[in-house]
């Protein structure tokens, strides 16, 4: 989809603070009984002012983790402290009435320009680098942090000049059990004629145990499993230096690519050691 000024401007505005307060009693439901959330190291959140949300993918489709985290934000610090949450822009392709109703909680497209307007709002931003590699890594891998070399979050954070707040959680890759992924056979078969559905070649296809399908293929929605999830924001990582010519230096966004992944893989390490 586009990024022209006025789309911009459009999607800022959709989010609905008051659509948002009407889901509120239902997450509150899941979060309380279906989920049975445990949190810590909301502390490390400041009251006010922007960070960079970075937030380990788990779950599928459905992400009950995020959805989670998304409620303990808004009960904290109010529907009215702006937030947005990259999603990624095939959704707005692959259903525009779901889209929307996502761009009504604060979703916008995963694209710098609006990642650094929303900064430019004086909002914070929310984003899941790994996205679908991610969210359906393999059971045997539900401990380990996925970004997938993704490093576009480095290079927002660089140039805004926002520490980065990281996000994990332990239980909610339980809500599904990923087997393995078949992509290659599909993608031989895709090269041989066989379409992507939507057009959209989705990077991973999952062979998964789950609700409501039983095994299931592709990746498709899921009703997650009543699984206990336990969500930690773990302390503000703060770089060096900032700024465009820091973003521009390759090397040294590696660097704090690999500081990230290290610090966030040690957490997720000692969070599940306490479970």
């Amino acid at each position: 989809m586009t990024t022209s000024a006025h789309t911009q401007a459009s999607l800022l505005t959709a989010r609905d603070p008051q659509f948002i307060a009407s889901l509120m009693p239902v997450w509150e439901w899941f979060y309380r009984y279906y989920f049975r959330v445990t949190t810590d190291g909301w502390h490390h959140i400041p009251r006010e002012g922007k960070v960079l949300l970075v937030g380990s993918h788990n779950g599928g489709m459905a992400s009950p983790d995020m959805v989670m985290m998304m409620y303990d934000w808004f009960r904290r610090f109010g529907t009215g402290r702006l937030v947005y949450g990259l999603m990624h822009p095939y959704a707005w392709q692959v259903s525009p009435q779901i889209a929307g109703l996502a761009e009504k909680l604060g979703a916008i497209p995963a694209h710098p320009k609006m990642a650094n307007a929303a900064f430019d709002l004086g909002a914070s931003v929310l984003v899941y680098p790994g996205g679908q590699y991610d969210m359906f890594r393999p059971h045997s891998q539900r401990y380990q942090i996925q970004f997938a070399g993704h490093k576009g979050f480095i290079k927002l954070a660089l140039k805004q000049a926002v520490p980065i707040i990281p996000l994990i959680s332990v239980g909610a890759h339980d809500t599904l059990i990923v087997l393995g992924d078949c992509y290659d056979v599909v993608k031989q078969l895709h090269q041989q004629g066989l379409p992507w559905l939507y057009k959209i070649d989705p990077g991973v296809f999952p062979i998964y145990l789950g609700l409501p399908w039983g095994l299931s293929i592709g990746p498709l929605p899921n009703i997650p499993l009543p699984i206990k999830i336990h969500t930690r924001v773990c302390s503000p990582i703060i770089f060096e230096r900032y700024g465009e010519d820091a973003a521009k230096d390759r090397n040294y966004v590696n660097a704090c690519y690999e500081l990230v992944c290290t610090r966030m893989q040690q957490e997720l390490d000692d969070l599940v050691i306490s479970q």
